[in-house]
């Protein structure tokens, strides 16, 4: 006789996703079932049918059709339908008909789908308790966030990321020198934030050339799939808000900047942080601002975190500073003046610091350490290491403990980290290579009418629609615009010597040419750089990509890209000026500056192109100049005045403020040229003493504290050589159904079998997969291979199916061993903590999903600290699906016995679990929010709200870990089978 009767709930064991299913009709052969809340009816074979009738027992929360709940006590059945006896929510007794429960009842609860015959593989159960696990460990270790990115472990950029990232809504200047890594430590502070759930959404602001640049740099690097906007792609979502259309948003500057209607939808999308490159562009002075800066304004004041980032933070001048500091608290910088005033300060803090190595032996030191040190603590600190009676260890521990004070609170580290060549060191030498040349008959009758004529500069101005000193400076430029001169029939670079000594520097192969090199040259103005690929292909058969501010995106790209080919790609690449800006070809060493610019911060920017960390070879750096020209003056200041091209100085905007108007006049004058050039030269001197003892001082000491950038590379370098993260790999691998093969030197081949599950980043079926390796120095030497970490998508894609999904929460296996008789039950389970909170808070540092394993024998012992969980693993065996819901259905009393006591057995774990959490909670922010209230006594950078909002956080967390509970996570249920079957 059939066990089917009409009325009675089943569920499918293939698949448990039909939702809870209704017997319509069965005889001897058949049986036919409704799914209605997927609106499925299946009919299956009686004899081999693959389903399980859902039978629920004391204690089980079931749902009726009508929408309440209620508590199984216990059942009855009649005519092959059972009717289920408890009490709703209320406490009021009901009985609910099996006809009457909710179709939409799902089994995905570890409890429910073992009890009704739904176990997974036992590779899988396995899988789901080492990867909470690890989970559990990874959330909490101080790298989270900084172990996934392809990068070098540079002390200063982690140690940056590390700082800021700590932050609640940081909002910071990353103002490092050109080619320090400005870009690596956004990336790293924001892929950061985003794995701890501090922030959610980004908008990042960049300059129209940089746009993919960022877009590949932040997939390449952080594997953050970002959204380039612009408008086609913003028209496409019709009247809906764009900026809703990702988490993060990529958008160009000039785009935002020019269309309020955009900038109003920006505002309305509630962005967590803002970041914004080459900030120095954003125009501000105390009469008013430009579009740019007032659109950032805008968002600055809506968005909680802020980081702008510049090479050049004063490149205008201090104010052009101040305005960059506005931004990120307006509050604080409000007075310019004042500021300035402050500024002056930093010198005496500078030699205070200083002064703490001639302690305690000098007495000039301890008075200029004290003139500063002017609270208790710091007082405290500098009489234990003046006290002689005091050991050397605890003397350095009050010197190194008083220098953190003194930086903290008269520092500028809190909002502003500037990282110098000097201070990081390991950069390559800069090589000057100077070229004169002859003036060409058609440049050398301009400048001789000018040197003559004083008369001559203002009709040549008019004449050519330049400015001044431009028209001096760049002869080709001139010669452009007077093409209707009867003289100037032939292209600029027929005439030019410049574009022929650069053919022949190309083709030589010798230890001054280029022959076997990439080259990259630089021009001020588009059309020079246009004539002279032009000119470089006509007269030298050379194909040179340009790359200027008038080419699309794509097409820029298109050009960069085929200069780093190394195989085909072009020998040269020519820029105009943006080519100078925010684009990295380190792989390259020749630099050609074909012209001179104006300003010291743009020659530096143009330099900053190859002179950059990871650059292993000498920068070659050619100037081919016309002898006795303004071109070849304004040479000279550079290079006597200022020596700008054996380093980057800092101080070129301030002599550029002070002799730029009088340098431009005196290029057609050397007498007064050498005046200029020897004022330059002592105010350089001047200023960089000035900035090394002050300012300048204090950021290099501030910007990257070794002790603490080398204990967060010892942690990111604990995980990268974490022993279990191959292991697991190898297992999660298995269970997914991803093929890996070894093909030498490290790396692996990923890819995707036929039985893979869908839906794993980068793995699709049918395609070929990809190359990885585990070794961090293997994926930045080949772009082409992907690093597995435990913060790489793949990994955390698995690891999060697992644990938000039912995968592998309930198993049943086999156990045969010798000393254990068969037939004999245990049950193993485990729980996991659960404390919903919002992920702003961050609370997986302090109390991750926690497991607490029980394992039980069927007389109710509690056997987990004899037998651990890799021991019993090893002795288990499969067991087919049928035959464990057989198993399971004869043992079901049982079985709920079991689950029963074990809840009871895991809660008395729990309160240790949360008084542990809580006093790590405690121990981190009350010593953090201590050191902020001291410090904001003597630094105005600490903000106020920085303070509430830790306070507030403080709270939050503090009732979050009090509420947490306990959940059944997974079960697996073991059958010991006697040895000799």
């Amino acid at each position: 006789m059939s066990d089917f009767s009409p009325g009675q709930r089943w569920i499918s064991d293939g698949e448990a996703e039909l939702g809870l299913g209704t017997v319509l009709n069965c005889d001897t052969r058949s049986v036919t079932i409704l799914f209605s809340a997927s609106q499925e009816t299946r009919t299956y074979n009686t004899r081999q049918a693959p389903l399980t009738r859902v039978m629920f027992g004391s204690g089980d929360r079931v749902l009726s059709a009508d929408g309440w709940h209620m508590v199984v006590d216990d059942s009855k059945a009649s005519d092959g339908l059972i009717t289920y006896i408890g009490e709703d929510s209320q406490g009021n007794p009901r009985e609910l008909p099996e006809t009457k429960l909710a179709d939409t009842m799902q089994f995905d609860q570890a409890r429910d789908r073992l009890l009704t015959g739904q176990v997974d593989r036992n590779d899988w159960f396995d899988l789901r308790f080492r990867t909470l696990h690890h989970f559990q460990r990874i959330e909490q270790h101080s790298a989270l966030g900084f172990s996934g990115p392809r990068i070098d472990l540079i002390p200063h950029q982690l140690y940056i990321a590390d700082e800021v990232a700590h932050r609640h809504a940081p909002r910071v200047l990353l103002a490092d020198e050109v080619g320090l890594g400005k870009t690596i430590e956004a990336g790293l502070i924001l892929h950061r934030l985003l794995l701890t759930g501090r922030a959610e959404r980004a908008l990042i602001l960049v300059p129209d050339s940089l746009t993919h640049q960022w877009l590949v740099e932040l997939l390449r690097r952080f594997s953050l799939n970002v959204s380039l906007l612009d408008e086609t792609q913003s028209q496409a979502h019709g009247s809906d808000n764009p900026f809703e259309s990702a988490q993060l948003v990529l958008a160009s500057q000039g785009w935002l900047f020019a269309n309020p209607q955009r900038q109003e939808q920006a505002l309305a999308s509630q962005f967590d942080m803002l970041i914004v490159d080459e900030a120095h562009h954003l125009d501000w002075n105390e009469a008013g601002s430009g579009p740019g800066y007032r659109c950032v304004e805008q968002l600055a004041a809506v968005i909680p975190g802020l980081l702008l980032l510049t090479a050049t933070p004063e490149q205008m001048g201090i104010n052009s500073h101040f305005a960059r500091l506005r931004l990120l608290d307006p509050e604080r910088y409000h007075d310019l003046e004042r500021f300035k005033a402050e500024e002056s300060h930093y010198t005496e803090v500078a030699s205070a610091i200083d002064a703490l190595a001639a302690l305690p032996g000098d007495p000039d030191a301890r008075a200029r350490v004290s003139a500063v040190a002017d609270d208790r603590d710091s007082q405290a600190l500098l009489a234990t290491l003046c006290n002689s009676e005091a050991s050397k260890a605890q003397q350095d521990t009050a010197r190194a403990q008083l220098s953190e004070a003194l930086l903290d609170r008269h520092g500028t580290g809190r909002v502003m980290f500037r990282n110098s060549r000097r201070h990081v060191g390991g950069f390559p030498e800069r090589r000057l290579h100077l070229a004169p040349l002859a003036l060409p008959p058609a440049y050398r009758r301009i400048v001789r009418r000018l040197e003559r004529d004083d008369d001559y500069l203002d009709e040549l101005l008019i004449e050519t629609g330049m400015d001044h000193p431009d028209v001096l400076i760049y002869p080709d430029a001139a010669y452009r615009e007077l093409s209707d001169d009867p003289l100037n029939s032939e292209p600029w670079w027929h005439i030019d010597p410049r574009v022929n000594w650069l053919l022949e520097k190309l083709s030589d192969d010798g230890d001054s040419g280029f022959a076997n090199d990439k080259v990259l040259v630089i021009a001020h103005h588009r059309e020079t750089a246009e004539g002279l690929a032009e000119g470089l292909r006509v007269l030298g058969g050379y194909h040179a990509p340009v790359f200027h501010e008038d080419l699309s995106l794509i097409e820029r790209d298109r050009a960069a890209a085929a200069f780093a080919d190394d195989e085909d790609g072009a020998q040269v690449l020519v820029c105009s000026e943006i080519g100078s800006e925010g684009r990295n070809f380190q792989f390259c060493r020749h630099l050609v500056m074909f012209d001179m610019p104006q300003h010291p911060d743009q020659l530096e920017q143009r330099i900053g192109r190859l002179d950059r960390i990871g650059q292993l070879n000498a920068i070659e750096l050619h100037i081919p100049t016309f002898e006795g020209s303004p071109g070849q003056r304004l040479l000279r200041w550079y290079h006597e005045g200022m020596d700008a091209f054996s380093a980057p100085h800092g101080v070129g905007s301030e002599l550029f403020e002070a002799f730029g108007d009088a340098l431009a006049d005196a290029l057609l004058d050397d007498e007064t040229l050498d005046e200029i050039i020897a004022e330059t030269r002592t105010m350089f001197s001047a200023k960089l003493a000035e900035h090394d003892a002050g300012r300048n001082r204090l950021l290099e000491l501030n910007a990257c504290r070794p002790a603490r950038a080398q204990q967060v590379i010892d942690a990111v370098r604990e995980l990268d050589e974490d022993p279990a993260l191959p292991r697991y790999i190898e297992r999660a691998l298995d269970v997914f159904g991803v093929d890996s093969q070894e093909i030498g030197k490290g790396l692996i081949h990923l890819k995707p079998s036929q039985h893979m599950l869908d839906g794993l980043p980068g793995l699709v079926k049918g395609e070929e997969g990809y190359t990885a390796t585990l070794s961090r120095a293997q994926a930045l030497a080949r772009d082409d291979v992907q690093r597995l970490s435990w913060e790489h998508p793949l990994i955390r894609e698995m690891m999060g199916r697992v644990l938000d999904g039912t995968m592998g929460n309930s198993a049943l296996a086999l156990l045969r061993h010798d000393a254990i008789p068969g037939g004999r039950l245990m049950a193993e389970l485990v729980f996991r903590t659960h404390c919903p909170a919002p992920k702003k808070l961050h609370l997986n540092r302090f109390l991750p999903p926690t497991a607490v394993r029980v394992l039980l024998d069927e007389s109710g012992a509690n056997l987990t600290s004899k037998i651990s969980f890799t021991g019993l693993g090893k002795n288990l065996q499969k067991v087919n699906k049928s035959l464990a819901r057989d198993l399971i259905k004869s043992r079901h009393d049982q079985l709920r016995q079991l689950l029963t006591q074990g809840e009871g057995e895991a809660e008395r774990q729990l309160p240790s679990i949360v008084e542990n959490a809580e006093a790590q909670m405690r121990a981190h922010l009350d010593a953090e929010l201590a050191r902020l209230t001291a410090l904001a006594e003597h630094n105005p950078a600490v903000r106020g709200t920085e303070i509430d909002a830790l306070k507030n956080e403080r709270q939050a967390l503090s009732e979050a870990i009090e509420n947490t509970r306990l959940r059944l996570d997974s079960v697996r249920v073991i059958i010991t089978v006697d040895a000799d079957r």
